[in-house]
């Protein structure tokens, strides 16, 4: 005889606990993402195809219900790295002389910080080859 291990779980399950809905959110940012990068390859093949092409896609982009995709979209990515870098600290202690560091210092420190120091970096390079 086959026993069942657990409750069945109906399709709203995570609806119940306010921890099941957060992670749900952070999960479901993913599909923002990846839309995100099939629009970026979209980009890259039109710059391949020539300049037709590549300004029918800017003409795309200046499109007013574009702009507010890109708005959801970046609103969906800053939540899903901030989510990323609370969550990284609980998988992977940080410590310091065999002391744990608390949580909040090392997400700043694993996450916050190097994001920041890459995004300054970035901009720098950017904004000096631009002027």
């Amino acid at each position: 005889m086959k026993q069942r291990y657990g409750t069945p779980l109906g399709p709203t399950w995570f609806l119940g606990r306010a921890a099941y809905r957060r992670f749900m959110a952070r999960e479901a940012t993913a599909f923002a993402m990846a839309v995100f990068l099939v629009y970026l390859l979209l980009w890259l093949r039109s710059l391949g195809q020539g300049y037709t092409a590549y300004g029918q896609m800017i003409e795309l982009a200046k499109h007013p219900i574009s702009v507010f995709v890109h708005g959801l979209i970046f609103g969906a990515v800053l939540y899903h790295s901030a989510t990323w870098f609370n969550l990284t600290p609980k998988i992977m202690p940080m410590y310091v002389a065999e002391e744990k560091v608390p949580d909040f210092w090392a997400a700043i420190i694993m996450g916050y910080l190097p994001c920041v120091a890459v995004t300054t970096v970035v901009l720098w390079a950017v904004l000096r080859s631009a002027g």
